[in-house]
């Protein structure tokens, strides 16, 4: 008896499930290589090195206020009624390196950040003093250049001051040797502050990863031109280009690209030399339209080139993962995703973002995930799938309801979510009152 064996396209296709997907995105990248910038180009990138401080922080014992250097036994007896009278010797400015010495009787006009003189035990705030002009209590002092003769003459002083008062002492904030940063913070503002303070003008980091987005479609046009027909506005590469900067990567956006192979090719080839990962919407269906498929064969290894699989997910069947490029700097990881709004952002959450945290080297790599009760209970689900529907979190009653139906097309209820409510595949419904997993958008 002979047979004929199966032609390989006939095969039905393997359905993968979300977290099959996720783990070959996710196990066949890597951190990007640590680089040197500097400090301002390094915000939002990831620290490869512990970073010690190299000298004290403050540096020297300093004011904390506008006031009067003095030594404590000259004012301990001052009341309003019996001020101090004390000479003024000077001006100490923040900055200033020339420190007269304040002996017996003597005060100096101090300015907040200027270092204590030698002689002085505390800083006597000026609204505590007649400011050196004879009369009640100053609301503050005139400036220098207006009024130099406030760095001499006498200043009464209406209330006594403990030592050290109103002195920020030297290493107060950090001592020298010890740990500022660790390896694997993430730098904002104050982080870079810090650096800066502590005199690092360059830092060792991950970079940010430069992440290029393409949507495709023929019937797509820019925001702001006019529609014809048949035509719609293109929104997915604004959302995701967004969400890739919100995931913390330079986000680079491509405009729509038609429905030719050829074209997509080549818009993909000219990214290659910015991209650290590439990101498509659109054409991964089955459509006769869905060109993505036949752009993207043969841009990469055999081994390792673009391959499009269907997910056991709803939205967001269709998907593929791999990479292109000759190799060398030119090689990318590429993750198409499909081209309806909602499938397009719920994939961009579940296996772009976490893709993004991979490559920059920083934890957590997945949105937070909460167990909340659902008290308006989901009607139906299809079997098989793990659905994912957009929702609106109440963190103070640990609550998430359902926003707007499952159709992958309905923006408006996407802008309004702040969750993803997860059914997992077994899961047909829902109870009023039920217990789901949540994805925590914001």
């Amino acid at each position: 008896m002979s047979s004929t064996a199966e032609p390989a396209t006939s095969r039905p296709e393997r359905t993968w499930l979300v977290s099959e997907h996720l783990d070959d995105v996710l196990g066949r990248l890597r951190p990007l290589d640590p680089i040197e910038l500097r400090l301002l180009e390094a915000q939002g990138c990831v620290l490869v090195e512990d970073v010690t401080v190299p000298v004290a922080l403050p540096p020297f014992d300093n004011s904390s206020m506008d006031g009067y250097a003095v030594r404590v036994a000259d004012v301990a007896a001052a009341s309003e009624e019996f001020p101090a009278v004390l000479t003024v010797i000077g001006d100490i400015a923040a900055g200033s390196g020339d420190l007269p010495r304040v002996g017996p009787g003597e005060a100096a006009r101090i300015m907040t950040g200027a270092p204590l003189p030698p002689g002085a035990e505390a800083v006597v705030p000026v609204e505590w003093t007649d400011g050196g002009s004879g009369g009640g209590p100053a609301s503050g002092m005139l400036a220098h250049s207006a009024a130099p003769e406030g760095a001499g003459g006498e200043v009464r002083v209406h209330r006594p001051a403990a030592a050290r008062a109103h002195v920020r002492a030297r290493g107060s904030d950090v001592g020298a040797g010890e740990l500022a940063l660790r390896a694997g913070t993430v730098l904002g503002a104050p982080q870079i502050s810090l650096l800066a303070a502590i005199g690092r003008a360059t830092v060792r980091v991950r970079p940010r990863p430069r992440v290029v987005v393409l949507s495709t479609g023929s019937e797509l046009v820019p925001p702001g031109e006019p529609l014809g027909p048949g035509q719609i506005y293109d929104s997915n590469s604004f959302a995701l280009a967004a969400a890739a900067r919100d995931a913390g990567a330079i986000a680079y956006r491509v405009g729509a690209v038609t429905d030719d192979a050829a074209t997509l090719r080549a818009t993909i080839e000219d990214q290659l030399i910015r991209a650290d990962l590439l990101v498509t919407s659109g054409g991964v269906s089955v459509g006769a339209y869905d060109v993505v498929k036949e752009a993207l064969t043969g841009l990469g290894d055999d081994a390792d080139g673009v391959r499009f699989r269907k997910l056991a997910m709803q939205p967001g069947k269709p998907q593929g993962f791999g990479f292109v490029g000759e190799g060398g700097r030119d090689r990318a990881p590429l993750l198409a995703l499909p081209g309806n709004p909602v499938s397009a952002y719920v994939s961009f959450e579940l296996f772009v973002r976490p893709a993004i945290r991979t490559l920059m080297g920083v934890e957590p790599v997945h949105r937070t995930v909460v167990s909340a009760v659902c008290p308006e209970g989901v009607a139906s689900s299809l079997p098989g799938r793990r659905q994912y529907l957009r929702g609106r979190y109440d963190a103070d009653e640990n609550a998430v309801t359902p926003i707007g139906g499952s159709g992958s097309h309905l923006v408006k209820a996407l802008a309004h979510a702040n969750a993803l409510i997860v059914l997992p595949e077994e899961t047909t419904s829902l109870e009023p009152g039920g217990t789901v997993d949540v994805v925590l958008l914001d």
